[in-house]
């Protein structure tokens, strides 16, 4: 497991710069737009769900924490998968990973649009739109074509520009709330806590593709807790007191769709809803910069391990990045982004996400039994932990609707035949 089967990818990602790009591969659009149905379904009680959300997607990160530590080959849930379960595990896993991120950025890239349209209207259009996916998403794959340590420094500092606007954000409202009255927030009729917490494991997802990369890290064993925790309590502080100032500004933050920028023309004026605006663009550009540095290291794990087309994992032979990978990447996610929607892209990434979180979090198990002297990264009670983590994992999937049911299982039906293929090939 600690072979570097990929030598020839250049190990330029430190442990903060993980660190970035964990916490841009988590926060994206949840954060403009989860406060207000938080706040229906919860009240003044959202922030405490905040919390527990922050406390059940916290057991699944240490459980990546773990397992991640002992990997130094790109590729993140799909090699663990492989080493742990067998080819046909891993295959499954792959493939169920590359449906979550090419349908996660797709939502996000739409997003996008969306937001854009609170300047030029007209995006919303055919033509417009289509010329706007087409530039947002090639913009970043050229970025990341030219080299890793260009495609690091976009995310670093997409990082620290989606970060500043939302504590610009978190401590006006503050400071605003210290000085003055709250109105009385109404309340739902019927709390809905199981809802909410799905929701938030949603929100706080997207870490484990800030792990695809492993093969440009520096040192994965020391890094990869250190990012994944760093990242889960910055994160886990700034959805909080979003939260805060949300429910304490408005009366009724469930009645918008865009509950800071509704906020934020409270405490800063009629500039505030454009502040945020640019905060929002700013945020799921980051998201999709980072999607673009991670993702394409998954088909390029496949094609080393000869479970995908040998072109896959070819090395540009200046910039050294696999921009065949990131090709193909971006056009998927392009042609998913045209079309499809936002809910229509979102609802099936999050279903088919808990999915991997259950084996990485099975794998601790099976891993502390086969190589218990392993050079890792060791939780405390991690068996406990590692239990706890399927559970968490695997129990929203029972909600899930019939469209994203029937996505999962013609993915998991491509994995199969995928298998089968590569089986009688060797």
């Amino acid at each position: 497991m600690t072979v570097e089967s990929s030598a020839t990818l250049v190990r330029a990602i430190g442990r903060w710069s993980l660190a970035a790009l964990v916490i841009n591969s988590i926060i994206g659009s949840g954060v403009f737009g989860l406060p207000s149905v938080l706040a229906g379904l919860l009240g003044t009680a959202s922030p405490y769900a905040v919390l527990l959300g922050a406390l059940g997607i916290g057991i699944i990160m240490a459980c990546f924490a773990e397992v991640g530590s002992q990997f130094r080959d790109p590729g993140g849930p799909y090699i663990y998968a492989q080493a742990t379960f067998g080819r046909f595990a891993g295959l499954e896993v792959g493939w169920l990973t590359w449906l979550v991120r090419l349908t996660a950025s797709a939502a996000n890239a739409n997003l996008f649009v969306n937001y854009f349209a609170e300047f030029w209207p007209a995006v919303s259009s055919p033509a417009p739109r289509l010329a706007m996916l087409t530039a947002i998403i090639g913009l970043l794959a050229y970025v990341n074509y030219r080299g890793v340590r260009s495609g690091t420094t976009t995310s670093n500092f997409f990082t620290a520009a989606k970060l500043i606007p939302l504590l610009i954000f978190i401590c006006l409202g503050l400071v605003f709330l210290a000085g003055s009255s709250s109105p009385q927030p109404s309340e739902p009729a019927q709390v809905d806590w199981l809802k909410s917490v799905l929701l938030l494991v949603f929100a706080y997802g997207g870490f484990e593709a800030a792990l695809m990369p492993t093969g440009e890290v520096k040192n994965p064993r020391r890094d990869t807790p250190f990012a994944l925790f760093t990242a889960l309590i910055t994160v886990t502080v700034v959805y909080v007191l979003v939260q805060v100032v949300v429910v304490g500004t408005l009366a009724d933050p469930n009645s918008t769709n865009r509950p800071l920028a509704t906020a934020a023309h409270v405490f800063i004026g009629s500039g505030g809803a454009a502040f945020i605006t640019i905060g929002a663009l700013i945020s799921v550009f980051g998201y999709i910069s980072a999607a673009m540095l991670n993702v394409p290291r998954l088909t390029f794990a496949f094609a080393e391990r000869k479970d995908f087309p040998k072109a896959f994992s070819l090395i540009h032979p200046k910039f050294r990045t696999p921009h065949v990978s990131i090709a193909a990447f971006a056009l998927l996610v392009w042609a998913l982004a045209v079309i499809g929607s936002f809910e229509w892209n979102a609802s099936i990434s999050a279903a088919a996400r808990l999915l991997t979180y259950g084996t990485v979090c099975a794998a601790v198990l099976k891993l502390r039994k086969d190589k218990p002297d392993a050079d890792a990264f060791r939780l405390p009670v991690g068996r406990s932990i590692a239990v706890l983590g399927i559970f968490v994992s695997l129990f929203p999937v029972s909600t899930m609707g019939m469209t994203e049911l029937i996505v999962i299982l013609l993915t998991t039906a491509i994995a199969l035949s995928h298998w089968f293929v590569v089986r009688k090939i060797r």
